[in-house]
């Protein structure tokens, strides 16, 4: 029952955000209290799977193995309150940028944000791969109008980037390592140390794990990466949502779910594209923050800092460790807050300033001094300083490698968290070291409170992770049952 009626919620939430749209107030009412409908009713399975338990929901079959049906399992626990906890405060937040920034057609935005969030649940919970691939494809096609909002030349230009590499990749490559998984195993069932072993020899296997991790292009691999900095055209409400809640994290979730309960990490080991997916990944978070140093643009910055991200987790799980899979379920959850804060600061900047380059932030910490300290607790988090939560995720991740004797991946792992200091940093300083440039000597004027409010919340959030990090390993351990 909590699983049809947290699936069932966002769609009827949706249906009433479009027939309240001439009542702008009502409509927002509506959006906030399905999130937040939504979030309740996903916390009522965490006692039962939390306690070893998987709750289900079958649908129908549409032949043999292929079903839409729905399973709770830790890690897609995680994904799902991850993802309807945030939307929460991304409604209120997109309600203050959406009215202070004068945006056209709120009700369709709404609209299929709440699409948006039915199919990450979708994909949280799918128990088997044909329901999870359904889902990920609404999600893909539900964003699209989304990152096409503004309906200007670079808008569109956009999001045909991004419709294109999501749907090339997940049809191209994706589908096609869905389907032969079918045929050789008889099954997609999300299973417990996989469903490869015995049915698959290594060198199909090994075929497939290529065509799963580039046909997940939401998980932004290189060369498959370009449609996230595409999308940065859109509202910075999308952007939190794309970067943080719900389209990325489905990528890194499926690369997670794929490896664990389709191949099994024993599998994996060997397979001979693990190491060469791996050595990918590293490049992947090498260079996208490469790129990230040199952005002036604040959302292209943290556009390629969530490619290179997103990395951290693909190659947690190519490192076929336990400790390193934990390591990239708790970095879903960590790197959420800290870049969803990140994008909140970027979209309040700009609504109470209209500025988007770095170079114009100058002194700015002295005007808006509540939104530029969130702007540093993010960035603490996405670096893995403490006190934050990051500091876990980056903790377990190289636990992993060292567990499996990748001592090159360590020093990945340490290289890439340097350049995260090196472009994550400077805006800090610069709001709040240097003067402003354009003379301003007034007091306090931050954006309006719906913006400041959500981003100090995630802020405190990434903050409080640091201390709630044990709760959240012991419940992502429930993956590998003894």
């Amino acid at each position: 029952m909590a699983i049809a009626l947290g699936l069932t919620i966002p769609l009827f939430g949706m249906a009433l955000m479009l027939l309240f749209g001439r009542w702008p107030n009502l409509r927002d009412t509506v959006m906030v209290l399905t999130a937040a409908g939504m979030f309740t009713t996903v916390l009522q399975l965490l006692p039962r799977v939390a306690a070893g338990e998987r709750p289900s929901l079958h649908l129908f079959e549409l032949m043999p193995g292929l079903s839409i049906a729905f399973e709770v399992e830790p890690l897609g626990m995680v994904f799902a309150m991850v993802a309807s906890g945030l939307w929460i405060v991304t409604s209120l937040y997109a309600i203050g940028y959406m009215r202070g920034a004068k945006e056209k057609n709120q009700t369709r935005f709404y609209a299929f944000f709440a699409i948006a969030l039915f199919s990450a649940l979708g994909i949280a919970f799918a128990q088997n791969m044909f329901t999870l691939f359904v889902f990920y494809e609404i999600l893909s096609l539900s964003t699209y109008p989304l990152v096409a909002h503004k309906g200007n030349e670079a808008a569109k230009r956009g999001a045909r980037v991004y419709i294109g590499l999501l749907l090339g990749t997940s049809i191209g490559f994706m589908l096609l390592a869905i389907v032969g998984t079918w045929w050789l195993t008889g099954t997609l069932d999300f299973t417990d140390g996989g469903i490869m072993a015995g049915h698959v020899g290594h060198g199909m296997g090994a075929v497939l794990l290529v065509l799963y991790m580039f046909g997940i292009g939401k998980a932004a691999l290189m060369p498959f990466h370009r449609w996230l900095p595409s999308a940065m055209v859109a509202p910075t409400p999308v952007s939190a949502l794309l970067h943080a809640v719900a389209v990325v994290k489905a990528g890194v979730f499926t690369v997670l779910k794929v490896s664990i309960y389709l191949f099994g990490l024993d599998y994996m080991k060997e397979l001979v594209t693990t190491d060469w997916i791996m050595y990918v990944a590293a490049f992947t978070m090498i260079a996208a923050s490469l790129v990230a140093i040199q952005q002036d643009n604040l959302k292209a910055r943290l556009a390629y800092s969530t490619v290179s991200q997103l990395s951290y987790i693909v190659l947690g799980a190519m490192l076929v460790s336990q400790l390193s899979a934990i390591g990239g379920g708790m970095h879903i959850v960590m790197h959420a807050f800290g870049k969803i804060t990140l994008f909140f600061c970027a979209g309040a900047i700009y609504v109470a300033t209209k500025k988007t380059e770095i170079s114009q932030m100058d002194g700015l910490g002295r005007r808006m001094p509540f939104t530029m300290g969130a702007f540093l607790l993010g960035a603490l988090c996405v670096i893995g300083a403490p006190p934050m939560g990051g500091l876990w995720s980056k903790w377990h991740l190289i636990l992993g490698a060292a567990d499996t004797g990748q001592l090159l991946m360590i020093g990945v792992f340490l290289v890439s968290t340097l350049l995260n200091i090196a472009y994550l940093i400077p805006p800090v300083l610069r709001a709040f070291l240097r003067p402003p440039k354009d003379g301003y000597t007034g007091g306090i004027r931050e954006a309006p409170l719906l913006c400041v409010a959500p981003l100090t919340f995630t802020a405190l959030g990434a903050f409080a992770l640091f201390f709630l990090a044990g709760p959240l390993r012991g419940l992502l351990s429930g993956m590998f049952p003894a």
